[in-house]
C-alpha cells in the first residue's frame, strides 16, 4: 500500500487516509490498544461480577421487559455500585495507560511516513521511552480542559438564573448563546493546544503547547472541524452498538464487554486520525519553514 504523507492534505484527504490506514494496519493498531486497554476492561468486568451484576442480562424493577431494562441502568443497588466503581477504575487507570497506546500508534504511522519497518513491540518501547513527558503533559492538558469547562459552566448558569428572574425567555436565550460561544471558543483553543501530544512523542518536547500553537496556526478551524467529525463518527458507532445490545442485555457484564471491544475499535480510529492530522500539520509547518529559509537566502544573495 503506497501512502504519500509528505504533502499537505485537504479535509477529505485526511479522513480518507485515516480509514485507509485503519484498514491497512488494523491488526497492529488493534493489538496495541488491546495490550493497554484490555487489562483495564477486564478489571471493569471483574468489579462488576463481584458486585453482583448479571453476566448475560441485567434486569431491574418493572412490569414489562422494557421497563426492567431501563431500570437496570437507573437502580442504585449493589449492582449499580459495581458499575460505578468499574467506571471510576477505568477512568483513573486510563490516564496512565491510554496515552501510551496512542503514542505507539503515532510512532508506528510516523515510521510508515518514513518508509521504515517497525513491529508492535518496538513502537511500544519507543512510546514508553517518552512516558514521563507523555504522562505529565497529558495530566496538565486534562487539568486545563477541566478549568476551561468548569468556569464557563458557572458563568452560563449564573447568567441563565439571573436573566430568568428578570425575563425567563431572555435569560434562557442568553444562556444558550453564551453556551454556544463558550463551546466554540474552548473548542478552538483546545484545538490550538491539542498537538502538544504529538510534539512530546515525536519532537522530544517537554510539554509541547507552544509547538502545538505553531503547528495549528492558520488551520485551527479546519482541525476543529476534523475533531468534530471524528468525535461524531466515534460517538455514533459507540451509541448505536450500546443502544442496540442494551435493549436486550440491560446494564449487564456482557454489555460492558461488547462496549469495551467497540471502544478498542473507535479509539483506534481516533488515534489514527490524530496521527494523520499531526503529521499533516508537521508537513505544512516544515514546508513553511523551508520557504522562509529560501526567501531569506534569496534576500541575502540579492
Amino acid at each position: 500500500m503506497e501512502i504519500k504523507f509528505n504533502r499537505p492534505k485537504g479535509f477529505g484527504e485526511i479522513l480518507d487516509l485515516t480509514f485507509r490506514l485503519s484498514k491497512y494496519k488494523f491488526s497492529d493498531f488493534l493489538l496495541i490498544n488491546l495490550i493497554f486497554m484490555g487489562p483495564i476492561y477486564l478489571l471493569q468486568v471483574f468489579i462488576q461480577l463481584i458486585s453482583g451484576v448479571s453476566f448475560f442480562r441485567e434486569l431491574g424493577s418493572g412490569d414489562v421487559w422494557y421497563e426492567q431494562i431501563l431500570s437496570s441502568f437507573e437502580d442504585t443497588g449493589t449492582a449499580s455500585l459495581g458499575a460505578d466503581l468499574s467506571i471510576i477504575a477505568v477512568s483513573f487507570l486510563s490516564i496512565f495507560l491510554f496515552p501510551v497506546a496512542s503514542a505507539a500508534i503515532l510512532i508506528a504511522i510516523n515510521h510508515m511516513r518514513k518508509s521504515e519497518k517497525y513491529t508492535v513491540g518496538t513502537v511500544i518501547k519507543e512510546a514508553f521511552s517518552r512516558y514521563g513527558p507523555i504522562l505529565g503533559s497529558s495530566i496538565l492538558f486534562v487539568l486545563l480542559v477541566i478549568g476551561l469547562v468548569f468556569i464557563p459552566i458557572i458563568i452560563v448558569v449564573l447568567v441563565g438564573v439571573v436573566g430568568s428572574l428578570a425575563n425567563p425567555i431572555v435569560g434562557i436565550l442568553m444562556a444558550i448563546l453564551l453556551f454556544i460561544g463558550f463551546a466554540i471558543g474552548i473548542g478552538l483553543l483546545l484545538t490550538r493546544w491539542s498537538f502538544y501530544f504529538g510534539s512530546v512523542v515525536l519532537d522530544d518536547e517537554v510539554l509541547g503547547f507552544s509547538r502545538s500553537r505553531k503547528l495549528s496556526k492558520k488551520r485551527t478551524w479546519a482541525l476543529f472541524g476534523l475533531y468534530i467529525v471524528f468525535s461524531l463518527i466515534v460517538s455514533s458507532i459507540s451509541y448505536a452498538v450500546e443502544v442496540s445490545f442494551g435493549i436486550f442485555l440491560g446494564n449487564s457484564v456482557l454489555l460492558s464487554i461488547i462496549s469495551g471491544v467497540v471502544s478498542l475499535f473507535t479509539t483506534m480510529i481516533f488515534s489514527v486520525g490524530y496521527a494523520v492530522m499531526y503529521l499533516d500539520a508537521k508537513t505544512r509547518h516544515d514546508a513553511d519553514d523551508l520557504k522562509e529559509m529560501i526567501e531569506d537566502y534569496n534576500a541575502v544573495q540579492s
